[in-house]
């Protein structure tokens, strides 16, 4: 385990209070090309500090159009997101975003991806970055390829590296849109153990976009489904299973049927209302 600590380094790896988010009466209404489409409609939401919440639903339903208002990165037509009791009105460091594409810097090793965010932190000398970047690499599984470059990488590799990317700046809330989608079933079932891992080691608040269902159970204390057109959350789901857990496991199979039962009998009533 990564030991090396100086006064700085050791006050930017202490947890920070993960935050607590509520969402409002949030509207959001895009223009297509045959007209208005309705993106969500009043979703009301209340994250809790340090709660690890998923939100499943089908293409277009506006999970991603939510996690983009939560992180600032669009405004919603009406309703408000709140951060610990403060409006959302732009991107912020507290709130960092993991894509499902890891979108990382090709002209810069791992390293150096690792460390781009902390270029922009304060009171840290170089040196700091450095260890800090080191940490969070260890974290990740990756200290043997911090030098690598990224098109060496694997996908699983490159989507830790984003990881640490986004944790390296100690955010408060960890906003993660769709990450393992692209990756094999191998891969993905790696990555949750070391995501659940990481969430109970650096204690964040994780907004997690997915339609995998099962994925959403695995990772989720709470899961809600979302209808399409317009995004409503439609049902909440309490994922009661102790952690580490196995997205193989009987248990967990449980949970996701019962949320693919619901996504079913949703969809069934829309078509039958012809919507």
């Amino acid at each position: 385990m990564f030991r090396h600590r100086t006064g700085s380094v050791t006050e930017e790896l202490q947890l920070v209070p993960p935050s607590k988010l509520a969402i409002d009466d949030v509207s959001k209404t895009f223009q297509a090309a045959t007209g208005k489409v309705l993106a969500l409609d009043r979703v009301n939401l209340q994250v809790n500090e340090g709660e690890f919440v998923c939100l499943v639903g089908p293409s277009g339903c506006g999970k991603t159009t939510l996690l983009n208002i939560i992180a600032g990165l669009e405004k919603p037509d009406s309703g408000s997101v709140r951060a610990d009791g403060k409006p959302v009105t732009s991107p912020g460091r507290d709130r960092l975003v993991m894509f499902q594409e890891p979108a990382l810097f090709p002209w810069l090793d791992v390293f150096g991806n690792v460390l781009f965010g902390l270029k922009l932190k304060p009171n840290l000398t170089n040196k700091d970055r450095r260890d800090v970047a080191k940490y969070y690499l260890e974290l990740v599984g990756l200290t043997r390829f911090e030098h690598a470059n990224i098109h060496e990488l694997s996908g699983g590799m490159k989507q830790r590296a984003a990881l640490a990317r986004a944790l390296a700046p100690n955010p408060r809330v960890l906003l993660m849109d769709e990450p393992f989608a692209a990756l094999d079933a191998l891969t993905r079932e790696q990555l949750y153990g070391d995501l659940q891992r990481i969430w109970k080691e650096r204690k964040k608040t994780i907004v997690f976009v997915t339609h995998n269902v099962r994925e959403a159970a695995c990772l989720g204390e709470r899961v809600l489904l979302f209808s399409p057109h317009p995004g409503r959350i439609q049902e909440e789901f309490i994922v009661d299973l102790p952690r580490p857990r196995d997205i193989n496991s009987v248990d967990l199979a449980g949970y996701a049927t019962k949320i693919i039962r619901s996504l079913r009998k949703f969809s069934e009533e829309q078509r039958e209302d012809g919507r």
